[in-house]
């Protein structure tokens, strides 16, 4: 999925008045409480977040069946972290393995901290 069609998902999904940024895996941040550089508070919020840890609560996660994009998003234990999934992107539509995948995903995200869009609700 390109970048293009994945901030375009993220639209469809979220409430149009949140702010939020979006990682290079697909890795959403909700901003409850968006101040200064939101780049930079998703990325804090990411880092401490997004690295899976097994054995602890950052390795578990849960699967959202979309209605208004084909896929999923999978949560884990920040409430406004999600990273969304695509049909394209698992052989297998089993929840545990959408999950592992998107947990995965997150992983990723939580390491690297690539900024690719950032989708700012705030009123100027």
């Amino acid at each position: 999925m390109n970048q293009t069609s994945m901030i375009e998902t993220w639209r469809r999904l979220l409430d149009p008045a949140k702010s939020w940024v979006l990682f290079e895996q697909g890795t959403c941040v909700i901003l409850m409480e968006p101040a200064g550089e939101l780049a930079q508070q998703a990325t804090t919020l990411l880092r401490e977040y997004g690295p899976v840890v097994g054995g602890t609560p950052a390795g578990d996660f849960d699967i959202i069946d979309l209605d208004d994009a084909p896929g999923w998003a999978v949560t884990g234990h920040h409430p406004d972290i999600l990273t969304y999934v695509d049909p394209s992107e698992v052989d297998n539509e089993e929840d545990f393995v959408v999950g592992l995948y998107g947990r995965g995903k997150r992983d990723q995200d939580g390491h690297d901290l690539t900024v690719i869009h950032v989708e700012d609700k705030r009123a100027v």
